[in-house]
């Protein structure tokens, strides 16, 4: 009945949240600054993990073919698709999911604790319009360009991989790479991104923004976010698999 009553809450706020902002110009300034949070200062991990997760898989995929009468090009098409099926939209959502749920619950929980968000709502302000509402827009436009970031310096990551093992042939990865391609693979990952995307912009926001207590109950509400937007992404993640590619 607890988890009813969450679930009740969660769909109550996002009512709130998609109402039309209140003041433009403070909307517009808040929307760049939850970008510059939530997305550009995430790119360093995002491109330092893709491009080093993209080397092992293909020199583990290159390590496990050992029969000689298995193309070598079918390491760059298996790392392809590893790549775009699962790593970059998934584990690195999972990776956001970490980093920025957490401030998320942090931020909005530090202004419930210490009533700034009290102090909102008495001047006439729709608080959870105000503060969830930039950072889902800021997760879902901004995303996707995270994704196919990843997507890219992953498939960089193998070639290099490649050119400097001498393991398998990078010439042989890249036609691998370019060998049966789908588009609607990247369509896949990017409708998986933007569920993820949301996902990890409003479940955070929940747990931050209904907090009660001091300082430590914002701790644990941050680490109970980030532990149930996690759980809710591989879950979507499944469902969404057997929609879209069954």
């Amino acid at each position: 009945m607890n988890y009813l009553s969450h679930i009740g809450k969660y769909f109550l706020m996002l009512g709130q949240v998609f109402r039309r902002p209140q003041r433009g110009r403070v909307f517009k300034e808040a929307l760049f600054r939850e970008i510059d949070e939530l997305g550009l200062k995430s790119l360093g991990i995002i491109m330092f993990i893709s491009f080093f997760i993209g080397g092992v898989i293909a020199l583990q995929t290159a390590l496990n073919i050992e029969s000689p009468f298995i193309p070598q090009y079918l390491i760059g098409f298996a790392t392809k698709r590893s790549i775009i099926l699962e790593f970059a939209p998934t584990f690195c959502s999972i990776i956001l999911a970490g980093k920025v749920g957490s401030y998320i619950t942090s931020s909005i929980g530090t202004m419930r604790v210490t009533e700034q968000i009290d102090a909102l709502e008495v001047m006439g302000i729709n608080s959870i319009n105000h503060l969830v509402f930039p950072k889902v827009l800021a997760t879902v436009f901004f995303y996707p360009f995270l994704i196919v970031l990843s997507m890219f310096l992953g498939i960089l990551g193998g070639w290099v991989a490649g050119v400097t093992s001498g393991i398998f042939s990078h010439v042989d990865f890249l036609y691998g790479v370019q060998l049966q391609f789908d588009p609607f693979l990247i369509k896949y990952a990017l409708v998986k991104t933007l569920v993820f995307a949301f996902l990890i912009a409003t479940v955070p926001s929940y747990h931050g923004y209904y907090v009660k207590g001091g300082s430590i109950a914002v701790g644990k509400a941050s680490t109970q976010s980030v532990v149930w937007t996690i759980i809710l992404i591989v879950i979507a993640n499944y469902f969404l698999t057997q929609m879209l590619l069954t």
